[in-house]
């Protein structure tokens, strides 16, 4: 099977009986970060260091590009924190969202969840079963929430990787939701994330092989009130202002980095 799970063809996907759901497209995933974003950013910090130079009596010469020849690590530091600041930034600007409409991350009995609904923490996460950077973390994510067993976790479903040829992303959502009905959503929704290659019939696969009664999710993946559950997900994630997939939140603010290790900072610095 294909490492890329984005590009496996994706023809024989849709059951006609399944409503279509308008689904917004963030440019990139959180979680994939690419060549040409790293030099951008690495001529960018070049230019910074450059252009700061006269500032400190120090004229752009030999010395001072053997310097940094020899010191790259210098234009990691300055990408790593420009990086963080930005990251930051954006966290900032969806925290001020959540706190001037608190109903957007207000308790939704659709949503699948686990642990105890009293909890003292909650943790929300906003994904996509196609997403690489979702697929990356979720193993040592499940493995976090397995060492906290009184945090509250809740999995919003939404696709965002769908394009006007695809709709497994929208697909495995509606699966794992319907999933959620009979009781197995976490042993699917594990298994959507480990598989690398996903198509509607290697979906059905999964449905099958965790018990899942086929009748019974095929009426449920076509509803419309699991094409209304998505889409009313699709409109909190666009008025939160989120950037990708994964996003994770901690009551209610948001992580700036999609680490496990960083929400479980956040989860043992909110107990």
């Amino acid at each position: 099977m294909s490492d890329t799970p984005d590009t496996v063809a994706q023809t024989p996907d849709q059951p006609q009986a399944t409503p279509s759901v308008t689904t917004p497209q963030p440019s990139a995933t959180k979680g994939t970060t690419t060549v040409l974003a790293g030099a951008a950013l690495a001529i960018s910090a070049a230019a910074l260091v450059m252009a700061a130079l006269p500032y400190f009596g120090v004229g752009i010469g030999p010395q001072v590009r053997g310097y940094l020849l020899n010191n790259p690590q210098i234009l990691d530091e300055m990408i790593t924190a420009r990086q963080q600041a930005e990251d930051q930034s954006v966290s900032s600007a969806i925290d001020a969202a959540a706190k001037a409409n608190p109903q957007l991350l207000a308790h939704d009995a659709r949503d699948p969840a686990v642990g105890p609904e009293n909890a003292k923490v909650t943790v929300i996460q906003f994904f996509d079963y196609r997403c690489p950077g979702c697929k990356a973390v979720s193993v040592p994510y499940r493995e976090m929430m397995a060492r906290h067993p009184d945090v509250r976790f809740v999995f919003k479903e939404w696709p965002i990787l769908d394009n006007g040829e695809t709709v497994t992303s929208n697909y495995a959502a509606r699966a794992a939701l319907a999933a959620n009905q009979q009781g197995k959503f976490m042993a699917v929704h594990a298994a959507l994330m480990d598989e690398r290659a996903l198509t509607v019939d290697v979906i059905n696969q999964i449905l099958q092989e965790q018990g899942v009664d086929m009748a019974a999710a095929q009426k449920a993946i076509a509803s419309p009130d699991t094409a209304r559950h998505i889409t009313d997900i699709h409109t909190t994630g666009v008025a939160l202002g989120l950037r990708g997939t994964p996003t994770f939140f901690v009551n209610g603010k948001a992580s700036a980095s999609i680490d496990p290790a960083e929400v479980e900072r956040m989860i043992e610095a909110a107990k």
